[in-house]
C-alpha cells in the first residue's frame, strides 16, 4: 500500500502535518477553481434566529405560559439576524459589478446557524456565490442551506479555519456573539495592531449597545493595556446603511486594485 493511501497512517499522530497541509491546499484549490479572489467575512452568534422564527416562538411561549422572557429576548436579538441578512444582500449585489471572470468580495461565514446563516442567506438571495467554513465540534448537527455547496469547506483544525477567514478577507463585520466571535475578533485586532496583517481592512462591530456593554475598551486605555489609537482600529454602528458605506468605501479605496490574498 502506498503511504498516501494508508488511512491508518494519515489519521495517526505522525500524519498530522499532512492533515494540516491538506486543510491549506484543498481550500486553496477550491478557491482557485471558482475564481474567488477575496472575501467579506461575517461573524456572530450561532444562537440568534430570524424575526419570523422568533415571533412564532414568542407566540408559543405566551400560549404555554412559560419561557416568555427568553422568547422576548430572542425576538429583540432577531434584529441582528435581519440586519446581517440585509447587509450581506446589499454587499453581494455591490460586489457583482466587479465580477469579470473572477469573484471579488465574496461573503464568507463560519457556515453555521444564527448570524452565519443570515449572512449566507442574504448572499444567496442576491444570487451570489458564498462561502461557509464549518468546523467539526461535538455540537448538534445543523443545516445551513444557504451556503453555496461548492464552497462549503469543513475543517478539523480551528487554526486552519481561522487562517482562511483572515487570509482572503478584505473586510470584516462582527455581530453580537460569544466566545468564538470574541476569539476571532481579538485575533484579527492583534494582527492589525502588531502590523502582521498589513492590508488596510475595514472592521465593523455591528450592535453598538451590545459591544459597548460587553467590551470596555475605555477601561483598557485607562489602565494602559492598549494605546488610545487601538480603539480606532474598528468602527461601531447600529445602522446597516452606515456599515454598508464604511465597508464599500474602505474596499473601494484600499482593495479594488489589490485582488487576491494578502496579510
Amino acid at each position: 500500500m502506498k503511504a498516501f493511501e494508508d488511512m491508518r497512517f494519515l489519521e495517526s499522530k505522525d500524519g498530522r502535518a499532512l492533515r494540516i497541509l491538506a486543510e491549506y491546499l484543498e481550500p486553496l484549490s477550491r478557491f482557485k477553481r471558482y475564481g474567488v479572489r477575496d472575501t467579506i467575512v461575517f461573524m456572530g452568534s450561532a444562537r440568534l434566529i430570524s424575526r419570523e422564527m422568533a415571533e412564532a416562538a414568542l407566540t408559543e411561549a405566551e400560549k404555554a405560559g412559560s419561557g416568555v422572557t427568553a422568547a422576548r429576548t430572542a425576538l429583540e436579538l432577531s434584529t441582528y439576524y435581519e440586519a446581517a441578512r440585509e447587509l450581506s444582500f446589499r454587499l453581494t449585489n455591490w460586489s457583482k459589478k466587479f465580477d469579470h471572470g473572477e469573484r471579488r468580495f465574496v461573503v464568507c461565514t463560519g457556515g453555521g446557524p444564527g448570524i452565519m446563516e443570515a449572512a449566507n442567506r442574504g448572499a444567496s438571495e442576491a444570487k451570489g456565490l458564498n462561502i461557509g467554513l464549518t468546523i467539526s465540534i461535538p455540537n448538534d448537527e445543523f443545516d445551513n442551506p444557504y451556503v453555496s455547496r461548492e464552497l462549503h469547506i469543513h475543517f478539523h483544525y480551528f487554526f486552519m479555519r481561522k487562517f482562511w477567514f483572515v487570509y482572503l478577507a478584505k473586510a470584516v463585520v462582527l455581530f453580537p456573539g460569544g466566545f468564538g466571535t470574541l476569539d476571532e475578533f481579538f485575533e484579527m485586532l492583534t494582527l492589525v495592531q502588531t502590523r502582521k496583517m498589513k492590508k488596510r481592512m475595514p472592521i465593523v462591530l455591528f450592535g453598538a449597545k451590545y459591544w459597548n456593554e460587553v467590551l470596555n475598551f475605555d477601561a483598557m486605555t485607562k489602565y494602559g493595556t492598549i494605546s488610545p489609537g487601538d480603539a480606532e482600529l474598528f468602527h461601531r454602528t447600529d445602522s446597516v446603511d452606515e456599515a454598508y458605506d464604511i465597508i464599500t468605501r474602505g474596499l473601494t479605496e484600499n482593495a479594488l486594485g489589490n485582488p487576491g490574498a494578502e496579510l
